[in-house]
């Protein structure tokens, strides 16, 4: 289906449109309308049900906004760009490696070599396009020609202040979720009894300001995303529940370097023969491939292609991309990364603060420890009612590396970092006993980009026969479960359709009455947003004889009895119940 179709069908039935249209719009920036609204909540719905629910993992919400200092030590403030180029003549911007990209395709000969463009692609792995001449490669303006500047980095974050005067700090609006999981572990690990593994889920908002965003609901500057932070002891990277979905097939692209080369495999065999680095990593790819099902992506349209190793993510030490086949091509929608100890690490150091876990011995060990042993003489007049709280946090913390005698140590205290003078403690060597020793956790991260695989959704499911439309996503997930209508509106039809409408209402399933137009019409206005049944009330419901209810891909209808409308509907939707079988007992 043809993204302008897509995007006709989005904006005329209200699933999403360009926001602030009426000023002439704001590129790479979407409003999603009533049906959109719902179909994105419906699929967050079955996203929470696989994994928060599924696995047991605690859901948080984050703040939105966060200070500098988090992303110098996440890397991103160094690491998040990209290049940037703009045309001397016509002003227009564009990201250079986008443009690099589009000229070596240009330039594939029939044998598939690069025969005068090879250099290009040295230069893009690299990484280093501030060292690229555009126009001495021929590389112009797409839109007027005209020559284009020598690329540079731009960060993608959107930069603001947090407060006001001189007492402001400077902040940015998170790029993604992951950084108040990875800031917050200490409080997430207490909260789960200090026990590996576990995970910790976030639904929140990502913002990038995004050089040149040209596809639409693809690439956008503000989007919704759905991560999960998974942390593990190293030494044990298995799960629960892997030998159960060990026989699951996956469609895998080892990074190998041919893009065309799909391998079927099962998630067992892939972690035997080392395509998946570990087991904990295969069945969160497994568990995303099974949620993409679930809410109707096509099996057939679905991949999972690992990163190459000048591609991956700067805190990633492996990832796989669940990979959609859409109009654009095979387009990223979900990450599974491992990211080790990358995060914690980052933000142990630029903090002070401790984001480790314990693991027990099995005996006890002797061994040399160093051990800070606060002066309570000396903490008690300086910090007087926080005291006792910083003494605790002292003779529980290890001597950072680096640190030397003269040297002040800082600890966390509700938040705050607090400065420790180095006359408030005495270090000291010592042989004891110790039951076990303090780690920092590995991460894996299943990060969802819930824009995409709406719009990935919709594009996969919509159909188009004689200039019929039918969108044919699961009932899980269709904005409006059940169309209501009478077969004409008199003779008391509407007014019993109205009630049979709201006792659906009352019952939890979102309903849509309608009474306007011929029934054929009101059948292609549902079946069009995707509703997946429609009850009709005609003259021998009046004579109680029950409703028909029609299923929209089928166009097969079945009489139930009113009184069992609520629990049939229900159950359809569920899929606890069939239309077969409903058919069958009449």
């Amino acid at each position: 289906m043809e993204p302008s179709k897509v995007l006709s069908l989005a904006k005329r039935r209200g699933f999403f449109w360009p926001s602030f249209e009426i000023y002439g719009g704001v590129a790479g920036l979407y409003d999603y309308g009533p049906l959109g609204t719902l179909l994105k909540r419906n699929i967050i719905s079955v996203w929470r049900k696989t994994f928060v629910q599924g696995e047991g993992f605690a859901e948080i919400e984050g703040s939105n906004i966060s200070p500098e200092e988090v992303f110098m030590a996440s890397g991103h403030l160094s690491e998040f760009t990209d290049y940037l180029t703009a045309c001397e003549n016509c002003g227009e911007v564009f990201r250079a490696d986008h443009l690099i990209e589009f000229k070596i395709q240009d330039g594939i000969a029939p044998d598939g070599k690069y025969p005068i463009l090879s250099g290009l692609l040295e230069k893009l792995a690299s990484g280093r396009l501030e060292a690229m001449d555009l126009e001495k490669e021929g590389i112009k303006c797409p839109v007027c020609g005209g020559k284009l500047s020598t690329p540079y980095p731009f960060n993608l974050m959107f930069k603001t202040t947090i407060g006001a005067g001189k007492r402001g700090r400077t902040g940015y609006l998170k790029p993604e979720t992951a950084q108040g999981m990875f800031t917050t572990f200490n409080l997430l690990y207490r909260y789960h009894r200090e026990k590996l593994p576990f995970g910790v889920a976030q639904v929140g908002k990502g913002f990038r300001n995004e050089i040149s965003p040209r596809q639409g609901f693809i690439r956008m500057r503000e989007f919704n995303m759905a991560e999960i932070e998974i942390f593990f002891d190293p030494e044990n990277k298995t799960w629960p529940g892997f030998d159960e979905i060990a026989g699951e097939k996956l469609m895998l692209v080892p990074n190998t370097g041919d893009d065309e080369e799909i391998i079927e495999m099962t998630v067992g065999d892939a972690v035997k023969n080392g395509v998946i680095a570990n087991e904990a990593l295969a069945y969160f790819v497994y568990l995303t491939q099974k949620f993409l099902l679930d809410i109707g992506i096509k099996r057939e349209k679905l991949r999972f292609r690992q990163h190459l190793q000048d591609e991956m993510a700067h805190y990633a030490s492996d990832c796989w991309d669940a990979e959609l086949l859409i109009s654009y091509g095979w387009t990223e929608v979900v990450g599974v990364a491992d990211r080790g100890t990358y995060d914690l690490d980052a933000h142990i150091k630029a903090s002070g603060a401790d984001l480790r876990a314990f693991r027990k011995f099995p005996e006890p060990r002797e061994a040399e420890v160093v051990r800070i042993k606060p002066i309570a003489a000396k903490l008690g007049p300086l910090f007087k009612k926080d005291a006792g709280r910083i003494k605790k946090a002292l003779e529980e913390m290890e001597v950072p590396e680096g640190w030397k005698d003269g040297d002040s140590l800082k600890v966390d205290i509700d938040g705050n970092s607090l400065k420790v003078p180095a006359d408030c403690f005495e270090v000291s060597q010592e042989r004891v006993k110790l039951s076990g020793e303090k780690f920092v956790p590995h991460v894996i991260e299943p990060s969802f980009g819930i824009d995409r695989i709406t719009y990935a959704l919709l594009e996969q499911n919509l159909k188009e026969e004689e200039g019929y439309t039918r969108l044919t996503v699961p009932p899980t997930v269709a904005p409006i479960k059940v169309g209501v209508f009478p077969l004409m509106a008199r003779d008391g039809l509407d007014e019993r359709s109205r009630e049979i409408h709201r006792v659906l209402v009352a019952s939890g399933i979102n309903s849509y009455h309608d009474a306007g137009g011929s029934i054929g019409k009101r059948y292609a206005r549902m079946d069009e947003i995707g509703t997946p049944y429609c009850i009709t009330v005609d003259y021998e419901s009046l004579e109680g004889k029950g409703v028909t209810i029609r299923e929209r891909d089928s166009a097969e209808q079945v009489r139930v009895p009113e009184e069992r409308i609520a629990e049939v509907l229900k159950g359809l939707v569920e899929g606890t119940i069939t239309l077969e079988s409903l058919m069958e007992k009449n």
